[in-house]
């Protein structure tokens, strides 16, 4: 990572982003937020539980019911944790921003290149939403350096991270284990997915390279 991009404070051993990976110098605030309530699983958990209270099945039944859940899901938790580990190391260390300038530095090919800055972002991260909060800025600084749509390179890096969430460690972990699929075939699926989310990203970069130029 250059100077220009990541610069570590010698006072306070904190990690500053600057332009264009971010509007303006600001900390990288290492923060990680545990919204149980609002999460999408203890939603699922809430509902369960009640359907279990409505239908009267057994205590001792639904705690089998978890324990067994709780088993087969093991290695997709353990591999989930291992990929936030591994985004956060990336992020902090430079190298998810330097790959993000590295294709903001193909210039009249950008609008090709933006669909699978956003496909490499969820790769990494898991979520559209944060590639989005990742790339999004670089999205917009580049664009306007660059003559180019704002909105059009955002929303490709959007569409593009679409078609990277088929292919993310999360997604095919927990696709295994939702269908019983041995851990040896993960690999497999990951092969047979990658053709098909290499194949629609580079629709969209083509789709986007029309609407920026013709």
């Amino acid at each position: 990572m250059t100077e220009e991009n990541l610069v570590v404070c010698t006072k306070c051993g904190a990690i500053n982003r600057l332009p264009p990976v971010v509007p303006k110098s600001s900390p990288y605030a290492a923060k990680f937020t545990l919204n149980i309530l609002s999460a999408s699983g203890s939603a699922a958990l809430f509902a369960m539980l009640f359907s279990a209270l409505m239908l009267r099945v057994p205590a001792g039944k639904v705690l089998a019911i978890i324990g067994g859940t709780a088993r087969d899901l093991a290695l997709s938790i353990l591999t989930m944790a291992f990929v936030l580990a591994l985004a956060y190391v990336m992020n902090y260390s430079g190298n998810t921003a330097t790959l993000g300038l590295a294709f903001a530095a193909t210039g009249a090919l950008f609008p090709f290149f933006s669909a699978f800055l956003g496909w490499l972002g969820v790769f990494l991260t898991g979520s559209d939403t944060s590639a989005n909060a990742l790339f999004g800025n670089l999205q917009v600084v580049t664009a306007n350096t660059l003559g180019l749509s704002p909105d059009l390179m955002a929303a490709s890096n959007s569409s593009g991270g679409v078609m990277g969430k088929m292919i993310s460690l999360q997604s095919i972990s927990v696709d295994a284990a939702a269908t019983g699929m041995a851990a040896s075939e993960e690999a497999r699926l990951f092969r047979f997915t990658l053709k098909h989310s290499l194949l629609l990203a580079t629709v969209i970069g083509l789709v986007v390279a029309a609407y920026s130029y013709l």
